[in-house]
């Protein structure tokens, strides 16, 4: 199936039963504010879903063109972890210190790994930036960036409200150092996902990309915030080119906003040295490095087939990327809390989140955040993508745009997708 309309180029097949997903898909890209994007899903070990679109030039982007998809890579992170936590090699109420006796300074003493995972390590940031080569693997393992983590303090911003504070480049870059320490191999995060998850899978995913893939990337381009927030005041029925009006928009960011002027401030650096903007994510030097929590990058086909291998247990076609006593372990002990005092997520001890069916009391954030994607275990990115999965129904997702929308905090132009295809196999299972 290919279609044309209005510059847009439509790739991909579905199959029966899901036809409404495509139709969505390709309403939403003619109208929305995007420039490419792909859309996978698994149900039940077998691809479903397998759409790509595109409003530039035709044959540029394609259904293995890679993207950055920015914090959808934490959940790689933590699938990383749980295979040692699934070994015996770390435990998740264990202090860090145990296994990288160099942390234990500066009150980080009896910060667990599970701390870590559920943001709540009290190292949202870094009192100093990262020089891009620094996170190239070699130097990694020469310890460039462990070597300044160890004494680094914890810093929270309101612990009395909530210790939970999104640690969003710095929880990989940690992880990555306990990881590579516990190993036996020695092996980073990126080469592990490389070794024994996107090579035996044949899935496009890399946590660091070589020169090959780095051809295969194709820049992420943010929607400016003025012309986000231009676009709400058009009414959707004629047009409007992102998901929300201008009161949702409002009612999601309010409470944000509110946290942000209502709780101590403290200037930090930026995270990379010679970082002026969130396009920097495009430079070489940064995507050949190693930032887990921020730098994967990924086709919606890989990630969907890795997102169906985690909906069944860990397993896919007969091939294991996750045995069972570490799923079991990365799905424990999901905790309510409050992100920053404004976001209600449910992390796990592993570090993904589960999005719960909603109650009757359920804050109306709460309720934007979770309609529509209840069941489903993972995490999403920066202005747009999504990687998770739905155990319950065998639901394998990915949705990936190159066009940032960054005042969509909650990803829900995505959920959209995930709403549907949840509707699509209701149906089916009936």
């Amino acid at each position: 199936m290919t279609k044309q309309n209005a510059n847009v180029q439509i790739q991909g097949h579905i199959e029966p039963g899901f036809e409404r997903v495509r139709t969505l898909f390709e309403k939403n890209m003619r109208q929305w504010a995007e420039e490419h994007a792909q859309l996978c899903v698994y149900h039940k070990g077998r691809k479903v879903v397998d759409l790509w679109g595109s409003k530039g030039s035709p044959g540029y982007f394609h259904a293995n063109s890679l993207v950055n998809v920015f914090s959808s890579g934490k959940s790689l992170e933590a699938i990383a972890l749980a295979h040692l936590a699934g070994q015996g090699l770390i435990d998740y109420e264990t202090p860090i210190s145990k296994y990288w006796p160099e942390f234990a300074q500066n009150g980080k003493e009896q910060v667990t790994v599970a701390d870590l995972m559920r943001h709540e390590a009290g190292l949202a940031n870094f009192d100093f930036s990262i020089p891009p080569t620094d996170l190239h693997t070699p130097n990694i393992k020469a310890d460039a960036i462990g070597s300044k983590i160890a004494p680094h303090p914890q810093h929270f911003s309101n612990k009395e409200q909530t210790r939970r504070e999104y640690h969003a480049l710095t929880r990989g870059w940690i992880a990555n150092e306990l990881f590579r320490r516990v190993e036996p191999n020695g092996r980073t995060i990126g080469e592990f996902i490389r070794d024994e998850i996107s090579t035996p899978l044949d899935a496009d995913v890399a946590i660091g990309v070589d020169e090959e893939q780095f051809t295969k990337r194709v820049p992420i381009k943010p929607l400016p915030v003025l012309k986000h927030l231009l676009a709400t005041l058009r009414p959707r029925i004629v047009g409007r080119r992102v998901l929300h009006n201008t009161m949702q928009l409002f009612a999601r960011l309010s409470k944000l906003v509110l946290s942000l002027v209502t709780r101590p401030q403290k200037k930090w650096p930026v995270p990379f040295e010679g970082m002026t903007g969130i396009a920097f994510f495009n430079e070489k030097s940064v995507a050949m490095g190693e930032t887990p929590s921020a730098n994967t990058s990924a086709s919606a086909r890989g990630l969907a087939k890795i997102a169906a291998a985690m909906a069944s247990r860990g397993t896919l076609g007969g091939q294991v990327i996750l045995p069972n006593k570490g799923w079991d372990l990365l799905h424990r002990h999901p905790i309510k809390d409050n992100m920053g005092g404004f976001l209600p997520c449910e992390f796990t001890q592993g570090g993904v989140n589960y999005y719960s069916p909603i109650g009757s009391d359920s804050s109306n954030l709460e309720k934007a955040f979770n309609s529509g994607r209840e069941g489903f275990y993972g995490w999403m990115g920066l202005g747009g993508s999504l990687f998770q999965w739905h155990p319950e129904h065998e639901i394998g997702f990915a949705f990936v745009p190159t066009s940032l929308h960054m005042l969509d905090l909650l990803n829900e132009r995505g959920k959209e997708y995930q709403a549907e295809v949840l509707r699509c196999v209701a149906a089916i299972e009936k």
